[in-house]
């Protein structure tokens, strides 16, 4: 049945799939009808309806308006599941690269217009000293023991090691560390894999830009949080590590799912009960997986501060807004049917959310709620959000996490063809620097959502509230 047939509107930006068939619940999808037009036929719509179906889910199975298809859960994707109540934890709900996330940092000490005037010379500089690309690795080796260590400290062990000082830590999801994480089962395929990739960038739609605020909603807000004119983000995740320790149990969901009689609309969900040793061991792993991330964008800050220090002085610093996971699963307490539970949140492609005055946002922004980061495309823009009361109630916290693809990456090089991407970007005011020619074909803006469109509905529907919008003049990609 087309997902078109069966789709009805609660609101201007809410949209309901009613239960049918093996639905466990009905599916929900935040978006415009301008937005909606776009995916009544899209797959990305069977997916909500096909993690709807997986055992122990509460609520709804949720789309964000940057939906997407994915693998097995679509990207965009929200869902939780009760352990008390055979609830699973599925790798497909996370995806392969665990703890994709973004790092906004705050640039003082030097002027916009400085900056601006180099930025060329600044991308450069940024690309040579963070290593970008496909599977490329960096100057750092790490042994076994030291990836062990890393799946356990995360951040705090880059920082322990003199990349970045501990107030670096305040102003990270989960403190920059999943205290849960257990590299026991990482495979050795995943330490090979991600000896050398700490302090590296990847490929993709992995990122480094350099950025000017300019449009501010909330000007007290962004004087809390510390943003002023110039600002960096980063956009990295575990990199191999986090792929292999996917990959490797998607193998084990298989043959948990058989075993434990879960039946799978689609083999991708793959899924084991979250209290199962399958479950615990896939859970401790893509901790460890998660604090790779962090440690990795931690490195990259550092290798960011030593740039911005030698091209414009040791007054130029950059201080950690706030840096927000995107691809997890998380043990959360929420309130569902009138009573709080304690579940298992996916978020694949979404931003945890949190309102004002929940214990897990950091304790200098607990007042405002938690800082939403969501990326565009390397042409346009990027927003910071924050996270709201009624995103507590509706999505478990959650929130859009970027602009969304419109086109996949071989549509987007056939767009691409014949252009003159650096030049067209030039155009824009952005000096962009790529590892891969055919990489940043992939990335051009023709092949995502327009992430204003995107960010407008998770406001008008009570997820977020904006607080400023950030333009970039420096792009470093992979």
């Amino acid at each position: 049945m087309s997902p078109s047939r069966n789709l009805k509107r609660v609101s201007d930006t809410l949209w309901e799939l009613p239960r049918q068939g093996a639905m466990r619940v009905p599916g929900r999808v935040y978006a415009s009808e301008e937005l909606m037009a776009e995916l009544r036929d899209d797959p990305s719509l069977d997916q909500v309806r096909n993690v709807a179906t997986l055992p122990g889910i509460v609520g709804y199975s949720l789309a964000m308006p940057d939906i997407h298809w994915g693998y097995g859960f679509p990207i965009g994707g929200v869902a939780a599941f009760d352990p008390e109540d055979g609830g699973v934890i599925s790798p497909g709900g996370v995806g392969f690269d665990i703890n994709c996330g973004v790092r906004l940092l705050a640039v003082t000490g030097v002027k916009e217009k400085k900056v601006r005037e180099h930025r060329g010379e600044l991308g450069r500089a940024l690309l040579e000293a963070v290593p970008a690309g496909t599977g490329r690795g960096g100057p750092l080796k790490l042994k076994a023991h030291e990836l062990d260590q890393v799946g356990r400290g995360g951040a705090r062990w880059a920082v322990e090691r003199g990349f970045g000082g501990p107030e670096d830590l305040l102003h990270c999801e989960e403190g920059g560390c999943a205290a849960w994480a257990d590299p026991e089962p990482v495979s050795a395929d995943a330490r090979i894999r991600g000896y050398d990739q700490l302090g590296t960038l990847g490929s993709g739609n992995h990122f480094l830009e350099v950025q000017a605020v300019e449009e501010l909603y909330d000007a007290e807000a962004a004087a809390r949080l510390g943003i002023d004119a110039i600002t960096v983000l980063i956009h990295t995740g575990s990199r191999g590590f986090g792929h292999q320790v996917c990959d490797d149990f998607l193998e084990t969901m298989q043959k948990a799912s058989k075993a434990y009689g879960i039946e799978l609309a689609d083999r991708q969900l793959c899924a084991a009960p979250f209290l199962s040793p399958e479950g615990q061991a896939y859970f401790g792993a893509m901790g460890a997986a998660m604090n790779f991330a962090f440690a990795n964008r931690q490195l990259v800050t550092h290798r960011v501060r030593e740039v911005l220090a030698r091209m414009f002085g040791e007054r130029a610093e950059a201080r950690v807004v706030y840096d927000v996971c995107h691809n997890i699963a998380k043990r959360e307490t929420h309130a569902v049917g009138g009573r709080e539970r304690e579940l298992v949140v996916h978020r694949k492609g979404a931003t945890r959310a949190f309102g004002p005055g929940h214990p897990m946002v950091p304790e200098a922004y607990r007042a405002l709620g938690q800082p939403v980061l969501v990326p565009g495309d390397m042409g346009r823009y990027s927003y910071v959000l924050l996270g709201t009361a009624r995103a507590g109630a509706e999505t478990f916290g959650s929130c859009c996490h970027g602009a969304g693809r419109r086109l996949s990456r071989n549509k987007a090089r056939a767009a691409a063809r014949g252009r003159n991407i650096k030049k067209e970007m030039a155009a824009r005011g952005v000096s962009l620097q790529a590892a891969s020619l055919r990489g940043a074909e992939e990335e051009i803006s023709d092949a995502y959502k327009d992430v204003a469109d995107v960010v407008d509905v998770v406001v008008r529907a009570g997820l977020a509230r904006p607080v400023a919008r950030l333009r970039p003049f420096a792009v470093v990609k992979g």
